[in-house]
């Protein structure tokens, strides 16, 4: 059995240009063209994506809906509205980018994709601090690959060395804490 991490792919670089079923944009509620990888996202599908989400025209936080993915190497752009940091209380801003990602998955999964890749969602504009948004990004992208087992990728595709080595230090705190070392 292969286990969620052996799924997983923490990389380097600009989501614009995976070459995946499915890219996930980091969204505003309205669905409108934005800045940060919602504005590389529009500007490289081309505006045909701009119509089709004018036609969805909302999402809710913690939801996700899925357009085609136009001029990007993709076959499906999935949104998802990420918490705005500061508004909930802690907790609930945590269940709800949880939600971003399980929700993604699952309708990359239902929308027959099996690989996916996700920006760091709601660490940029949104204010999320990248440590804590990348524990509840890996715990939740773990329940996402236990219930959709069909998704061979998951990649988190950072902007930055600095957001990658946080997102690296994440999944090495993720799997000490799956695997604690033998008592002696």
């Amino acid at each position: 059995m292969t286990r969620w991490h052996d799924r997983l792919t923490i990389v380097e670089g600009d989501i614009t240009r995976q070459h995946v079923d499915a890219i996930v944009n980091a969204a505003n509620e309205e669905l409108r063209r934005g800045g940060g990888v919602c504005g590389a996202i529009h500007a490289a599908a081309g505006p045909a994506l701009e119509r089709e989400c004018r036609q969805l025209g909302f999402c809710g936080t913690g939801e996700a809906v899925s357009t085609r993915g136009y001029d990007l190497p993709c076959k499906l752009v999935i949104h998802t509205v990420g918490p705005i940091w500061g508004v909930g209380a802690g907790e609930r801003e945590d269940e709800l980018l949880a939600s971003c990602y399980r929700e993604s998955i699952r309708l990359a999964a239902d929308r027959g994709a099996d690989t996916i890749a996700f920006p760091s969602i709601s660490t940029g504009i949104y204010g999320f601090p990248i440590e804590r948004a990348a524990g509840v990004a890996l715990a939740a992208i773990r329940a996402g690959l236990q219930d959709n087992p069909e998704i061979r990728e998951v990649r988190l595709v950072c902007w930055s060395k600095g957001d990658l080595a946080v997102y690296q230090a994440a999944l090495g705190r993720a799997l000490r804490d799956e695997d604690p070392p033998a008592a002696s």
